[in-house]
């Protein structure tokens, strides 16, 4: 009896369902574990199609309107457009640097800055010392050909890699591409800061010294055997040969140190004489004037 009482027991009792069982994220593989996470995502996101496309269409607008006011902004005050661009774009990155540890970028940033700065303190002293301006010159001059030179590279190895041209030296390819995009990003960030600052700079001991202003009148008499951008004396003559420089003369017979004029055209982006306004033939001054 005891014996037939426990098989009824036994079979009364329910059979447990099967338990499914569950898939254990370390046991896959990457691409495995992203096409899980981007079906999740899927399933999170099904029935959304009508929100979505009214985000898309928010944001397209939000950016014509804020291309359109930024334009409007450089148009009518360019001055505190340039500013206040020049400001972000060189604060901005600071926060991003710390946070996400780019120690490499936080190093050349702060070697670039600690030097900048140096130089705006120069070019905006009053009196202007007459080695300022060369000196300004000279240092934007240097980030002009080094940003130029880093973004030249860059580029080549972007397309060295696209073209798979890394395999033949062994190199693969995201190191190859991670190396041609930071050398890009370096000369175009550096590119663009150095021109802004020299911008600044440049505007600014012009006025000072006296010759240049905005108006485009001039505040002082220029004298013969002066330089206009840097008010030194001209000690070469137009057909001497000079050691370390030689002397320039624009086209409306104004003559100026050779440095001091390209440093005035090229670096501070001033396609005009820094006296009489006339407008300056950059092929004249250098074979590449871009």
């Amino acid at each position: 009896m005891a014996a037939r009482a426990a098989v009824r027991k036994a079979a009364a009792v329910p059979e447990a369902p099967p338990q499914h069982q569950q898939i254990s994220h370390t046991k896959l593989s990457a691409d495995d574990e992203w096409k899980l996470q981007q079906e999740k995502m899927h399933k999170m996101h099904r029935g959304h199609e009508s929100m979505h496309v009214e985000m898309i269409l928010i944001f397209l607008c939000a950016l014509v309107v804020a291309q359109v006011l930024l334009v409007q902004w450089r148009q009518r005050h360019c001055r505190s457009y340039n500013l206040v661009t020049l400001l972000q774009m060189w604060v901005v990155p600071l926060y991003f640097t710390i946070k996400l540890y780019w120690w490499r970028f936080l190093s050349m940033w702060g070697m670039f800055s600690v030097v900048t700065s140096y130089i705006l303190f120069r070019a905006t002293r009053k009196p202007l010392s007459g080695r300022t301006p060369r000196l300004v010159y000279k240092w934007f001059l240097l980030i002009y050909k080094l940003s130029y030179a880093f973004g030249v590279v860059g580029y080549l190895a972007i397309m060295f890699t696209m073209c798979g041209f890394n395999l033949f030296f062994k190199v693969k390819a995201r190191d190859s591409m991670d190396f041609g995009i930071i050398s890009l990003f370096y000369g175009l960030y550096y590119g663009v800061m150095g021109r802004d600052f020299a911008e600044i700079c440049s505007d600014y001991m012009a006025s000072t010294i006296g010759f240049y202003s905005g108006s485009g009148m001039p505040t002082r008499s220029l004298s013969d055997g002066i330089c206009a951008v840097c008010g030194q004396k001209i000690i070469v003559e137009l057909d001497e040969e000079g050691l370390i420089e030689n002397t320039y003369q624009l086209s409306c017979n104004h003559i100026f140190h050779e440095f001091c004029i390209r440093g005035w055209c090229i670096v501070g982006k001033k396609q005009t004489c820094p006296y009489c306004k006339e407008k300056v033939d950059l092929k004249r001054m250098i074979s590449n004037p871009t």
